[in-house]
Protein backbone atom coordinates (compact mmCIF):
# COMPACT_ATOMS: atom_id res chain seq x y z
CA UNK A 1 0.00 0.00 0.00
CA UNK A 2 2.09 2.90 -1.27
CA UNK A 3 1.38 6.47 -2.23
CA UNK A 4 3.90 7.57 -4.83
CA UNK A 5 4.37 11.26 -5.27
CA UNK A 6 2.88 12.27 -1.95
CA UNK A 7 5.06 14.16 0.45
CA UNK A 8 5.41 12.97 4.03
CA UNK A 9 2.89 15.63 5.09
CA UNK A 10 0.38 14.20 2.62
CA UNK A 11 0.93 10.70 3.97
CA UNK A 12 0.20 11.99 7.44
CA UNK A 13 -2.93 13.62 6.05
CA UNK A 14 -4.13 10.25 4.81
CA UNK A 15 -3.54 8.75 8.21
CA UNK A 16 -5.54 11.52 9.86
CA UNK A 17 -8.39 11.13 7.40
CA UNK A 18 -8.49 7.37 7.85
CA UNK A 19 -7.82 5.04 4.95
CA UNK A 20 -11.23 4.42 3.48
CA UNK A 21 -10.28 1.16 1.85
CA UNK A 22 -6.92 -0.45 1.30
CA UNK A 23 -6.72 1.18 -2.13
CA UNK A 24 -8.69 4.42 -2.06
CA UNK A 25 -7.67 7.65 -0.38
CA UNK A 26 -9.39 11.08 -0.16
CA UNK A 27 -7.30 14.19 -0.66
CA UNK A 28 -8.57 17.48 0.75
CA UNK A 29 -7.23 20.95 0.47
CA UNK A 30 -8.15 24.18 2.20
CA UNK A 31 -7.91 27.56 0.54
CA UNK A 32 -9.04 31.00 1.55
CA UNK A 33 -12.15 30.30 -0.50
CA UNK A 34 -13.12 27.19 1.40
CA UNK A 35 -12.66 23.45 1.54
CA UNK A 36 -12.42 21.31 -1.57
CA UNK A 37 -12.47 17.56 -1.67
CA UNK A 38 -9.90 17.81 -4.41
CA UNK A 39 -9.67 14.37 -5.93
CA UNK A 40 -9.59 10.68 -5.19
CA UNK A 41 -6.25 8.94 -5.40
CA UNK A 42 -6.89 5.49 -6.82
CA UNK A 43 -4.23 2.83 -6.34
CA UNK A 44 -4.71 -0.17 -8.60
CA UNK A 45 -3.48 -3.49 -7.23
CA UNK A 46 -2.53 -4.54 -10.75
CA UNK A 47 -0.52 -1.35 -11.39
CA UNK A 48 1.29 -2.71 -14.51
CA UNK A 49 3.83 0.12 -14.57
CA UNK A 50 4.74 -0.33 -10.93
CA UNK A 51 4.12 3.34 -10.23
CA UNK A 52 2.92 2.66 -6.72
CA UNK A 53 5.54 0.12 -5.77
CA UNK A 54 7.49 0.43 -2.54
CA UNK A 55 10.67 1.08 -4.52
CA UNK A 56 9.17 4.17 -6.17
CA UNK A 57 7.62 5.61 -3.04
CA UNK A 58 8.91 8.32 -0.74
CA UNK A 59 11.36 6.70 1.72
CA UNK A 60 9.59 8.44 4.59
CA UNK A 61 6.14 7.19 3.55
CA UNK A 62 4.22 6.08 6.63
CA UNK A 63 2.51 3.19 4.86
CA UNK A 64 5.69 1.73 3.41
CA UNK A 65 7.31 1.79 6.82
CA UNK A 66 4.35 0.40 8.74
CA UNK A 67 2.28 -1.91 6.56
CA UNK A 68 4.18 -4.98 7.77
CA UNK A 69 3.35 -4.31 11.39
CA UNK A 70 1.00 -6.63 13.24
CA UNK A 71 -1.94 -4.47 14.27
CA UNK A 72 -4.66 -5.75 16.59
CA UNK A 73 -8.02 -4.04 16.98
CA UNK A 74 -10.21 -5.54 19.69
CA UNK A 75 -13.91 -4.78 19.96
CA UNK A 76 -13.99 -4.68 23.74
CA UNK A 77 -17.47 -5.96 24.55
CA UNK A 78 -16.34 -7.18 27.98
CA UNK A 79 -15.39 -3.63 28.94
CA UNK A 80 -18.80 -2.49 27.75
CA UNK A 81 -20.42 -4.57 30.47
CA UNK A 82 -19.44 -1.84 32.94
CA UNK A 83 -22.08 0.41 31.34
CA UNK A 84 -24.50 -2.09 29.76
CA UNK A 85 -27.24 -3.97 31.61
CA UNK A 86 -29.79 -4.50 28.83
CA UNK A 87 -30.08 -7.84 26.98
CA UNK A 88 -29.22 -8.11 23.28
CA UNK A 89 -27.52 -4.71 23.11
CA UNK A 90 -23.87 -5.78 23.03
CA UNK A 91 -24.22 -8.12 20.05
CA UNK A 92 -25.89 -5.45 17.95
CA UNK A 93 -23.33 -2.83 18.89
CA UNK A 94 -20.46 -5.26 18.26
CA UNK A 95 -21.42 -5.89 14.65
CA UNK A 96 -22.03 -2.16 14.10
CA UNK A 97 -18.58 -1.29 15.42
CA UNK A 98 -17.00 -4.02 13.29
CA UNK A 99 -18.65 -2.53 10.21
CA UNK A 100 -17.35 0.92 11.13
CA UNK A 101 -13.80 -0.30 11.69
CA UNK A 102 -13.71 -1.85 8.23
CA UNK A 103 -15.52 1.15 6.74
CA UNK A 104 -12.87 3.60 7.91
CA UNK A 105 -10.28 1.52 6.13
CA UNK A 106 -8.88 -1.29 8.27
CA UNK A 107 -7.58 -3.90 5.85
CA UNK A 108 -8.31 -7.42 7.17
CA UNK A 109 -5.17 -8.63 5.41
CA UNK A 110 -3.07 -6.37 7.64
CA UNK A 111 -5.17 -5.50 10.68
CA UNK A 112 -6.50 -8.19 13.00
CA UNK A 113 -10.03 -7.21 14.05
CA UNK A 114 -11.65 -9.44 16.66
CA UNK A 115 -14.25 -9.50 19.42
CA UNK A 116 -12.72 -9.45 22.89
CA UNK A 117 -15.12 -11.99 24.43
CA UNK A 118 -14.24 -14.50 21.69
CA UNK A 119 -10.70 -14.75 23.07
CA UNK A 120 -10.92 -16.27 26.56
CA UNK A 121 -7.27 -15.50 27.24
CA UNK A 122 -8.26 -11.88 27.91
CA UNK A 123 -10.19 -12.72 31.07
CA UNK A 124 -7.62 -15.28 32.23
CA UNK A 125 -4.75 -12.85 31.93
CA UNK A 126 -6.88 -10.09 33.46
CA UNK A 127 -7.03 -12.03 36.74
CA UNK A 128 -3.23 -12.32 36.73
CA UNK A 129 -3.06 -8.57 36.10
CA UNK A 130 -5.44 -7.90 39.02
CA UNK A 131 -3.08 -9.85 41.24
CA UNK A 132 -0.17 -7.75 39.98
CA UNK A 133 -1.66 -4.27 40.33
CA UNK A 134 -2.32 -2.66 43.72
CA UNK A 135 -5.57 -1.31 45.12
CA UNK A 136 -3.93 2.09 45.49
CA UNK A 137 -2.91 2.21 41.82
CA UNK A 138 -6.45 1.44 40.70
CA UNK A 139 -7.85 4.02 43.14
CA UNK A 140 -5.76 6.75 41.55
CA UNK A 141 -7.08 6.19 38.03
CA UNK A 142 -8.60 9.46 36.87
CA UNK A 143 -11.24 7.91 34.64
CA UNK A 144 -12.61 5.76 37.48
CA UNK A 145 -12.93 8.84 39.67
CA UNK A 146 -14.68 10.82 36.93
CA UNK A 147 -17.04 8.09 35.80
CA UNK A 148 -17.97 6.91 39.28
CA UNK A 149 -18.68 10.52 40.32
CA UNK A 150 -21.03 10.97 37.37
CA UNK A 151 -22.88 7.79 38.38
CA UNK A 152 -22.89 8.56 42.08
CA UNK A 153 -26.63 7.92 42.34
CA UNK A 154 -26.46 4.86 40.09
CA UNK A 155 -24.89 1.42 40.31
CA UNK A 156 -21.09 1.54 40.11
CA UNK A 157 -19.71 -1.89 39.32
CA UNK A 158 -16.46 -3.36 40.62
CA UNK A 159 -15.62 -3.93 36.95
CA UNK A 160 -15.39 -0.17 36.47
CA UNK A 161 -12.77 -0.11 39.23
CA UNK A 162 -10.72 -3.08 38.01
CA UNK A 163 -11.08 -2.62 34.27
CA UNK A 164 -7.52 -1.19 33.89
CA UNK A 165 -6.35 -4.74 34.70
CA UNK A 166 -8.41 -6.12 31.83
CA UNK A 167 -7.16 -3.31 29.62
CA UNK A 168 -3.59 -4.24 30.54
CA UNK A 169 -4.34 -7.82 29.50
CA UNK A 170 -5.77 -6.54 26.20
CA UNK A 171 -2.46 -4.84 25.47
CA UNK A 172 0.07 -7.29 26.87
CA UNK A 173 -1.49 -10.35 25.25
CA UNK A 174 -0.34 -9.16 21.84
CA UNK A 175 3.19 -8.00 22.73
CA UNK A 176 2.17 -4.48 21.73
CA UNK A 177 5.18 -2.18 21.45
CA UNK A 178 3.05 0.85 20.58
CA UNK A 179 -0.53 1.68 21.55
CA UNK A 180 -2.24 4.55 19.69
CA UNK A 181 -4.33 6.50 22.20
CA UNK A 182 -5.80 9.89 22.89
CA UNK A 183 -4.21 12.07 25.55
CA UNK A 184 -6.82 11.01 28.12
CA UNK A 185 -5.74 7.37 27.84
CA UNK A 186 -2.05 7.85 28.58
CA UNK A 187 -2.56 7.01 32.25
CA UNK A 188 -3.86 3.58 31.26
CA UNK A 189 -0.77 2.85 29.20
CA UNK A 190 1.39 3.96 32.12
CA UNK A 191 -0.33 1.59 34.56
CA UNK A 192 -0.04 -1.20 31.99
CA UNK A 193 3.71 -0.60 31.82
CA UNK A 194 3.89 -0.60 35.63
CA UNK A 195 2.04 -3.91 35.80
CA UNK A 196 4.28 -5.44 33.14
CA UNK A 197 7.43 -4.22 34.88
CA UNK A 198 6.26 -5.64 38.21
CA UNK A 199 5.34 -8.99 36.67
CA UNK A 200 8.66 -9.19 34.83
CA UNK A 201 10.51 -8.37 38.03
CA UNK A 202 8.67 -11.07 39.96
CA UNK A 203 8.65 -13.86 37.41
CA UNK A 204 11.21 -12.99 34.75
CA UNK A 205 10.99 -11.20 31.42
CA UNK A 206 7.62 -12.12 29.96
CA UNK A 207 5.81 -9.06 28.65
CA UNK A 208 6.79 -6.36 26.17
CA UNK A 209 6.64 -2.88 27.70
CA UNK A 210 4.24 -0.80 25.58
CA UNK A 211 4.45 2.91 24.93
CA UNK A 212 1.66 5.34 24.13
CA UNK A 213 1.59 6.90 20.66
CA UNK A 214 -0.58 9.91 19.88
CA UNK A 215 -1.14 11.55 16.48
CA UNK A 216 0.26 15.04 15.88
CA UNK A 217 -3.29 16.36 15.43
CA UNK A 218 -6.62 15.16 16.75
CA UNK A 219 -5.27 13.39 19.81
CA UNK A 220 -7.88 15.07 21.98
CA UNK A 221 -10.98 16.38 20.22
CA UNK A 222 -13.00 18.67 22.44
CA UNK A 223 -16.76 19.14 22.75
CA UNK A 224 -18.04 21.76 20.31
CA UNK A 225 -20.24 23.37 22.97
CA UNK A 226 -17.74 22.99 25.81
CA UNK A 227 -14.22 23.14 24.35
CA UNK A 228 -12.70 22.61 27.80
CA UNK A 229 -14.13 19.06 27.92
CA UNK A 230 -13.39 16.23 25.51
CA UNK A 231 -15.96 15.27 22.91
CA UNK A 232 -17.77 12.25 24.34
CA UNK A 233 -20.97 10.32 23.76
CA UNK A 234 -21.51 10.40 27.54
CA UNK A 235 -21.99 14.18 27.49
CA UNK A 236 -25.32 15.52 28.70
CA UNK A 237 -26.20 16.63 25.16
CA UNK A 238 -25.01 15.38 21.79
CA UNK A 239 -25.18 18.86 20.26
CA UNK A 240 -21.43 19.25 20.80
CA UNK A 241 -20.52 15.74 19.68
CA UNK A 242 -20.09 14.68 16.05
CA UNK A 243 -20.95 11.05 15.35
CA UNK A 244 -19.49 9.13 12.44
CA UNK A 245 -22.98 8.43 11.09
CA UNK A 246 -24.35 11.96 11.47
CA UNK A 247 -25.93 13.36 8.31
CA UNK A 248 -23.86 16.04 6.54
CA UNK A 249 -26.44 18.69 7.35
CA UNK A 250 -26.36 17.74 11.04
CA UNK A 251 -22.56 17.88 11.09
CA UNK A 252 -22.42 21.31 9.51
CA UNK A 253 -25.14 22.57 11.85
CA UNK A 254 -23.19 21.41 14.91
CA UNK A 255 -20.04 23.16 13.75
CA UNK A 256 -21.89 26.39 12.98
CA UNK A 257 -23.14 26.37 16.59
CA UNK A 258 -19.69 25.65 18.04
CA UNK A 259 -18.79 27.81 21.04
CA UNK A 260 -15.87 30.17 20.45
CA UNK A 261 -15.28 33.47 22.31
CA UNK A 262 -16.24 37.13 22.22
CA UNK A 263 -13.24 38.17 20.14
CA UNK A 264 -12.99 37.88 16.39
CA UNK A 265 -9.30 37.04 15.95
CA UNK A 266 -8.45 33.59 14.59
CA UNK A 267 -5.27 32.39 16.25
CA UNK A 268 -4.14 29.07 17.69
CA UNK A 269 -4.06 29.41 21.47
CA UNK A 270 -5.43 26.48 23.46
CA UNK A 271 -5.38 28.34 26.77
CA UNK A 272 -6.87 31.69 25.75
CA UNK A 273 -9.04 30.50 22.84
CA UNK A 274 -10.00 26.83 23.44
CA UNK A 275 -12.99 26.92 21.08
CA UNK A 276 -11.02 28.28 18.13
CA UNK A 277 -8.08 25.97 18.90
CA UNK A 278 -10.43 22.98 18.89
CA UNK A 279 -11.82 23.91 15.47
CA UNK A 280 -8.31 24.39 14.10
CA UNK A 281 -7.20 21.05 15.56
CA UNK A 282 -10.12 19.26 13.92
CA UNK A 283 -9.58 20.94 10.56
CA UNK A 284 -5.87 20.15 10.82
CA UNK A 285 -6.62 16.46 11.45
CA UNK A 286 -8.81 16.38 8.34
CA UNK A 287 -6.61 18.37 5.99
CA UNK A 288 -3.08 17.64 7.18
CA UNK A 289 -2.29 21.36 7.45
CA UNK A 290 -0.96 22.57 10.79
CA UNK A 291 -3.35 24.53 13.06
CA UNK A 292 -1.03 27.53 12.95
CA UNK A 293 -1.03 27.61 9.15
CA UNK A 294 -4.81 27.26 9.07
CA UNK A 295 -5.22 30.15 11.50
CA UNK A 296 -3.41 32.42 9.06
CA UNK A 297 -6.03 31.64 6.40
CA UNK A 298 -9.02 32.94 8.37
CA UNK A 299 -10.11 36.36 9.59
CA UNK A 300 -13.66 35.42 10.68
CA UNK A 301 -15.01 32.74 12.97
CA UNK A 302 -17.99 31.99 10.73
CA UNK A 303 -15.85 30.96 7.78
CA UNK A 304 -13.73 28.70 9.99
CA UNK A 305 -16.80 27.00 11.44
CA UNK A 306 -18.33 26.53 8.00
CA UNK A 307 -15.17 25.12 6.43
CA UNK A 308 -14.55 22.82 9.38
CA UNK A 309 -18.05 21.36 9.19
CA UNK A 310 -17.84 20.93 5.42
CA UNK A 311 -14.47 19.19 5.65
CA UNK A 312 -15.62 16.75 8.33
CA UNK A 313 -18.84 16.00 6.44
CA UNK A 314 -16.90 15.37 3.22
CA UNK A 315 -14.46 13.08 5.00
CA UNK A 316 -17.24 11.02 6.62
CA UNK A 317 -19.47 10.70 3.55
CA UNK A 318 -17.61 7.79 1.84
CA UNK A 319 -17.12 6.12 5.22
CA UNK A 320 -20.87 6.19 5.78
CA UNK A 321 -21.49 4.72 2.33
CA UNK A 322 -19.08 1.87 2.99
CA UNK A 323 -20.61 1.28 6.43
CA UNK A 324 -24.06 0.87 4.87
CA UNK A 325 -22.69 -1.64 2.37
CA UNK A 326 -21.08 -3.70 5.12
CA UNK A 327 -24.14 -3.66 7.35
CA UNK A 328 -26.10 -5.15 4.46
CA UNK A 329 -23.73 -8.13 4.41
CA UNK A 330 -23.51 -9.30 8.02
CA UNK A 331 -22.41 -12.77 6.91
CA UNK A 332 -19.24 -11.25 5.48
CA UNK A 333 -18.68 -9.25 8.65
CA UNK A 334 -19.00 -12.43 10.67
CA UNK A 335 -16.50 -14.16 8.40
CA UNK A 336 -13.97 -11.36 8.83
CA UNK A 337 -14.39 -11.40 12.61
CA UNK A 338 -13.85 -15.18 12.72
CA UNK A 339 -10.63 -14.75 10.74
CA UNK A 340 -9.54 -12.08 13.19
CA UNK A 341 -10.43 -14.24 16.19
CA UNK A 342 -8.38 -17.13 14.85
CA UNK A 343 -5.32 -14.93 14.32
CA UNK A 344 -5.70 -13.14 17.65
CA UNK A 345 -6.37 -16.38 19.51
CA UNK A 346 -3.15 -17.94 18.28
CA UNK A 347 -1.08 -15.02 19.58
CA UNK A 348 -3.02 -14.68 22.84
CA UNK A 349 -2.73 -18.39 23.61
CA UNK A 350 1.03 -18.30 23.22
CA UNK A 351 1.37 -15.20 25.42
CA UNK A 352 -0.81 -16.62 28.19
CA UNK A 353 1.14 -19.87 28.11
CA UNK A 354 4.35 -17.86 28.47
CA UNK A 355 2.90 -16.09 31.51
CA UNK A 356 1.76 -19.40 33.05
CA UNK A 357 5.21 -20.88 32.57
CA UNK A 358 6.86 -17.82 34.10
CA UNK A 359 4.63 -18.05 37.17
CA UNK A 360 5.15 -21.77 37.41
CA UNK A 361 1.59 -23.05 37.31
CA UNK A 362 1.33 -26.83 37.42
CA UNK A 363 0.94 -27.88 33.77
CA UNK A 364 -2.01 -29.83 32.45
Amino acid sequence: MCVLGLKERDCQQLIHNGVLTSLRFPIYNVTSRGVNRGYWLEIDKKDPKGLYSRENCNPSCYFCNNDKSDVFHGIVDLHALTVTDTPDVLGKQTIELAAMLFAVGLDPEIATVFVQSHIHEHTELAWIMECTVSFGELSRMTQFKDKSAKREADFVSAGLFTYPALQAADILLYDAAEVPVGDDQRQHIEITRDIAVRFNHRFGDTFVLPKAVTPPAGARVMDLLDPTSKMSKSSETDAGCVYLLDAPSAIEKKFKRAVTDSENEVRYDREAKPGIANLLDILSAVTGTSPQQLADQYTQYGALKSDCGAAVAAMLSPIQDRYTELMNDKAELGRLLRIGAEKAGTVAQATLARAHNAIGFYPR
